[in-house]
């Protein structure tokens, strides 16, 4: 009779793995993330390409880019971000072998890293704001703010998840068995943190 017990609930468990994965071998949840992450792909470079398209109109007596923009701060900046890949590699790998107090660290390493990016853009905007540079100066104040505020959104958005995943695992509900939510988390950590170079490249390092 346990024999009996011991094969069905195995059964369950084989039919309950079944259903959420895919025939590529991945989970359902992770493919939509892949697929979520390939619309976003749409939509920045749409974003990008009405950047390009308009940041040489500037007005002869508007603010443009190299009037406004701080390579150096932007460039500690950005670094700030890149690091906080790194950090959420150390969040994944913790987990996946168990170290729950390390995944909670870097999780909260993540979400700060993250938080001074966005910070720093906040001031950066604010500046520019000052000296003359806003939404409606000119087509280019408004493409530049559109990209880059909407990826800042994106960072946002990926700290809630970070601290989501936080309070799960001071809950209890976050353990090595489900270490593919980290994962999942961490894909879209990447992509944005991905987006942010060519955003940094393209509008930073090649203003005109």
């Amino acid at each position: 009779m346990t024999s009996e017990t011991g094969a069905a609930e195995a059964a369950t468990r084989s039919a309950h793995a079944e259903e959420h994965h895919t025939s590529t071998g991945i989970s359902n949840e992770k493919l939509a993330m892949w697929v979520f992450l390939g619309s976003e792909c749409l939509l920045f470079g749409g974003l990008i390409s009405v950047y390009m398209f308009n940041k040489g109109r500037i007005g002869p007596n508007d603010v443009g880019p190299n009037d406004v923009f701080d390579i150096p701060f932007t460039s500690v900046s950005s670094f700030v971000l890149l690091m906080s890949s790194l950090t959420m590699v150390f969040a994944v790998s913790s987990i996946a072998r168990g170290d729950l107090r390390g995944n909670r660290i870097w999780l909260t390493t993540t979400a700060a890293l993250g938080a001074t990016f966005v910070a720093g853009q906040v001031y950066e905007f604010t500046a520019f704001y000052s000296e003359g540079l806003g939404f409606t100066t000119n087509l280019f104040g408004s493409a530049f703010y559109a990209l880059t505020g909407f990826h800042g959104a994106h960072v946002t958005i990926g700290i809630i998840m970070l601290m989501s995943l936080l309070v799960m695992s001071l809950r209890g509900n976050l353990t090595q068995e489900r270490a593919e939510t980290v994962e999942i988390i961490g894909l879209y950590w990447h992509f944005v943190d991905i987006v942010w170079i060519v955003i940094f490249t393209i509008v930073y390092l090649f203003p005109q």
